[in-house]
């Protein structure tokens, strides 16, 4: 079947050949063109090619064989068949036009039966060619496109970080692996293309079929942990997912492996960071929990004893704070080592934070093995460690519960635990405790009273009293000292020493302390703009105040807030506060003392004493403890004490204050040795505002304590025997002398602190205190006095010891001469004048100063 829309081109210089042609062609229905010669045809040819050409061979210029030879040489014309006409077609013109690319001949004249048979079958045969020709094309086409498919699915799955095999059903093999599988294992590409599953150690042969069908079914779509093995032999983590895709007559398995070999080191570390300590490598509060809960399961089943020690270190802060933390650091990692060797293999070693660590002990032996550890850890701590150059043993505090006796869950045996550490620390250190019922009820009500007190800073049930402070040598008030009190609901005023303790422990002490300083300097301005005038007062500041609070920010706040000059402020600090962060402090207190703030150590002698910090810090005064004033009268060491404070802080240019004066002897004792101030409840205990201003406004002062200008002599006779003392005083009535009575050796001293006494005589025998013992005290606290005994002679020996040691000048023995005692004690007034060489005593000795 011919086309009716083909075109055909009749080259041929003769015109009645070529319209002879058309006319035949045109029945046809084909379309013509027409050539006078072969450049005519090439050009037509060029514009517009047609399916078939009838090309005369003889022409003038351009024969039809050059045509035809010009039109097969041009791939874009060689498919154009080309009909040769010729008057004579011989076997040489044939070859010639077959030669030159003709596909047939006719001859002229032309049939026209002929003519359209050979067209047809050449167009026929064109358009198969051209079938045949796009055909290909388009195969060509697909074959490009699924090599660049292929490709790009190749350089995609190349491209990730997963590896890829997929697997045939049918061969059992992999028929495509990635780059990323290469390397993963560690084999060449076509070496992992001749093996399966089971050769890289994913399933074991006998179970490849299985598990082949059981993904195809579809059952591998979770994801899979599981190893493979690499070419050297080696295991790797992988996590593995795997799907199944039917193509043509096989089903091909996609395996897809994540190596995470990073991602469980991660894990690895997240978890041993989640669980033990960076410092120590000791398990952290969290894994102990953990193991202790586990711990205590097993002994629940065995029927065995567990017990759980609690260790915090005595003064580790000291250190840090000295030392700096790195060596505190370095302190707390030979300390878990060391902890470690005091254990068994299947104990517990833990660091709870900070200095706190605790242990695990399964105990068989009963709880005396509880206390061979912790004395084992007390004699480990006490071996010097070496810190960076520094050395230096260790104490520590411990606490043990022991479970079942105790408590059965973990929580409560690392509570109580915890209470017997504090019970232990409390009772002065490096010991150890066991748990106590009675400690919990302690740690309950210290619970109680610490949400108490929270609820009173927020309730405003905290008030301020005020004590005086009296300037010794005018009698008059000097300043006074804010005490906190707190006016609980129900309960009535607390005494502080039941709640200044929990509210340093629990911190409350830095927002209350910023109470206190605001509400003295509040009190200091209405006394100032009222009546009273200014009042200095002082205020006690914690150390956590320093580490804690905004002291500075408070105070200069409090100043500005109430309009007060800096001066009427002092502050009032413990020598151990002194010592908490020590350079912050100092910067804290230089910083006020420039604004005028006055600054006062608080207890001075009972911690860090030393002339060392009381260079660094800007101190005005010290406050002699109560431990020391309270018998100072009576006891010498207290006496000395007392004596080298005040001489050493005069030479400093500070001043003193005496606390806790209760008695008139106390109070001499003091003014006689040139003490500043005093406080005490012999002037005034601690008063409420009301109670206060009305002692303000009554000028309330010491009685005038200088006595005579020139004072007698004094003679203090102590006896308890009544005729005695009377036997004595008629025999010097008539002397002049001034003499004072004691019927103690508690009175003595009183009246050797309130008066000038120049000798002293007593018995042996006194209820309380012996004669000797009392002379020897006396000889400490007066050594200028000169001391007579009088004894028995069962008593010689003892008193021969008290004048070997200085204690007695002169002794006598029943019966003893009247006569001769009378002459000696008026002897002991020259003598004693002669040997002190003593001037006549006028002026007020607390006016000479030590120079500075």
């Amino acid at each position: 079947m011919h086309n009716p829309a083909a075109t055909i081109l009749i080259v041929d210089d003769k015109l009645t050949n070529r319209k002879l042609l058309e006319a035949l062609l045109r029945p046809e229905g084909y379309l013509t063109q027409c050539a006078a010669d072969g450049a005519q045809a090439l050009a037509l040819i060029a514009q517009h090619a047609p399916d078939l050409i009838l090309l005369d061979i003889i022409m003038p210029g351009m024969d039809g064989y050059q045509v035809a030879t010009l039109l097969k040489a041009d791939p874009a014309t060689s498919g154009i068949p080309i009909i040769m006409i010729t008057a004579r077609i011989d076997r040489d013109s044939r070859l010639a036009g077959l030669t030159a690319g003709a596909e047939d001949f006719l001859t002229k004249p032309v049939d026209r039966a002929e003519l359209w048979l050979r067209v047809r079958n050449l167009l026929r045969l064109k358009t198969m060619g051209d079938l045949l020709k796009n055909h290909g094309a388009i195969l060509e086409q697909q074959v490009q496109a699924r090599t660049a498919d292929l490709q790009r699915f190749r350089s995609a799955m190349d491209a990730t970080a997963d590896a890829i095999f997929l697997l045939s059903r049918r061969s059992m093999r992999f028929v495509e692996v990635n780059a990323t599988a290469c390397t993963m294992l560690g084999h060449e590409r076509d070496a992992l293309l001749g093996m399966g599953p089971a050769d890289i150690g994913l399933v074991p042969l006998d179970r490849m079929d299985a598990e082949c069908d059981a993904i195809i079914a579809g059952g591998g779509d979770e994801l899979i942990e599981t190893l493979v093995q690499r070419k050297d032999g080696s295991l790797l983590q992988v996590e593995m997912h795997q799907q199944a895709q039917r193509f043509d007559s096989d089903w091909i398995i996609v395996c897809v492996l994540r190596d995470i070999t990073e991602r469980k080191e991660a894990q690895q570390r997240l978890h041993h960071m989640a669980h033990y300590d960076a410092l120590t490598g000791l398990p952290n509060r969290t894994l102990f929990f953990e193991t202790l809960k586990k711990t205590v399961n097993q002994a629940a089943d065995s029927g065995w004893q567990v017990a759980v020690l609690f260790i915090d270190l005595d003064q580790f802060k000291t250190v840090n704070d000295t030392l700096g933390h790195a060596i505190g650091d370095e302190l707390l990692h030979q300390l878990g080592d060391r902890l470690v060797q005091c254990v068994r293999i299947r104990d517990t070693v833990g660091r709870m934070g900070g200095d706190e660590f605790a242990l695990i002990l399964m105990l068989q032996e009963g709880q005396q093995a509880a206390v061979l550890v912790a004395n084992k850890i007390r004699e480990v701590l006490r071996v010097p460690f070496i810190l960076r150059g520094y050395e230096g043993g260790l104490t520590a505090s411990i606490g043990i519960t022991l479970y079942p006796d105790d408590a059965l869950d973990p929580e409560t045996l690392i509570r109580y635990a915890d209470t017997a550490m504090y019970r232990a620390k409390h009772a002065g250190r490096d010991t150890y405790r066991f748990f106590t019922q009675q400690m919990n009820a302690e740690v309950s009500h210290r619970l109680t009273l610490e949400m108490a007190l929270r609820r009173a800073l927020e309730h405003d049930e905290f008030v301020l009293h005020y004590q005086p402070k009296v300037n010794i040598k005018s009698g008059r008030i000097a300043g006074l000292e804010a005490l906190l009190r707190w006016n609980r609901p129900q309960h009535g005023l607390v005494p502080p020493q039941e709640f200044i303790q929990v509210l340093e422990e629990s911190g409350l002490i830095v927002p209350v302390g910023s109470w206190v300083i605001a509400t003295a300097c509040k009190q200091i301005g209405h006394w100032m703009r009222g009546a009273i005038g200014p009042m200095q007062v002082a205020v006690n500041v914690s150390g956590r105040q320093f580490v804690e609070g905004d002291l500075d920010g408070d105070v200069l706040k409090a100043l500005r807030d109430n309009g007060i000059e800096a001066d009427l402020l002092e502050l009032e600090l413990t020598e151990s506060s002194l010592m908490v962060n020590t350079e912050r402090t100092i910067a804290t207190l230089h910083n006020l003392k420039q604004h005028g703030v006055q600054i006062s150590i608080d207890d001075f002698g009972t911690g860090y004493s030393s002339l060392a910090y009381l260079r660094r810090f800007p101190i005005n005064k010290l406050k002699i403890d109560i431990a020391f004033i309270r018998d100072v009268t009576t006891n010498p060491d207290d006496a000395a004490l007392t004596l080298a404070i005040i001489r050493m802080a005069h030479s400093l240019k500070l001043e003193v204050i005496a606390e806790g004066v209760e008695t008139e002897a106390q109070l001499a004792y003091l003014r006689r040795n040139c003490c500043d101030q005093m406080q005490g409840h012999y002037f005034s205990k601690p008063l409420a505002m009301a109670e206060l201003e009305q002692l303000l406004h009554e000028d309330k002062r010491l009685a005038d304590g200088h006595g005579e200008a020139d004072p007698p002599q004094t003679v203090l006779l102590v006896a308890d025997d009544a005729p005695l003392l009377t036997s004595l005083q008629r025999l010097l009535r008539h002397d002049g002398y001034r003499i004072l009575t004691a019927r103690s050796a508690q009175q003595g001293f009183d009246l050797l602190a309130l008066h000038q006494v120049q000798v002293v005589l007593c018995e042996q025998h006194m209820a309380g205190m012996s004669g000797t013992l009392f002379l020897n005290r006396v000889k400490d606290l007066y050594p200028e006095t000169f001391r007579l005994i009088l004894a028995a002679h069962a008593d010689l020996e003892v008193i021969m010891d008290g004048v070997n040691r200085g204690a007695i000048d002169r002794f006598y023995t029943t019966p003893w001469d009247k006569k001769v005692l009378h002459d000696n004690i008026h002897e002991a007034f020259r003598h004693r004048r002669v040997l002190l060489n003593l001037p006549p005593e006028h002026g007020d000795a607390c006016d000479v100063r030590l120079p500075h």
